[in-house]
């Protein structure tokens, strides 16, 4: 069986987003290597099986990726929450800017945030 074992988001400063991923959304450092010019740096939720590596953005098909889906108000990764409006005021209370707050559509509640590291991130929760 073929499962997800790691899926990638592009960050303006690695140290920037792991503190941000790691401090404030809660995840867990998985590797965190030294490549020289670069860090090979993954978290993933605990108790998760499913990294995010927080790859440097600075390619410039890359930097289009990240522009365009910034410019059409689009997340590039969507993460589950048990508890979307409970973590859209503790995120608040933290400083997190969020674009869209907890909003029901259909089946799901959504919220928008920005990652300070020029991304929008989805959180999503089902409802009922």
């Amino acid at each position: 069986m073929i499962r997800i074992a790691m899926t990638s988001v592009y960050v303006d400063d690695e140290e920037k987003a792991h503190a941000f991923y790691t401090d404030v959304l809660g995840f867990r450092t998985r590797t965190d290597i030294d490549l020289g010019g670069a860090r090979f740096i993954t978290v993933a939720a605990p108790n998760q099986d499913v990294e995010l590596l927080l790859e440097p953005g600075d390619s410039p098909v890359a930097e289009q990726y990240r522009r365009g889906l910034r410019e059409a108000g689009l997340p590039c990764i969507v993460l589950g929450a048990d508890d979307l409006r409970g973590e859209y005021e503790r995120l608040s209370g933290l400083g997190v800017r969020f674009t869209e707050p907890p909003t029901e559509k259909g089946p799901v509640l959504t919220a928008v945030l920005d990652d300070t590291v020029g991304n929008l991130i989805q959180l999503t929760q089902p409802l009922g």
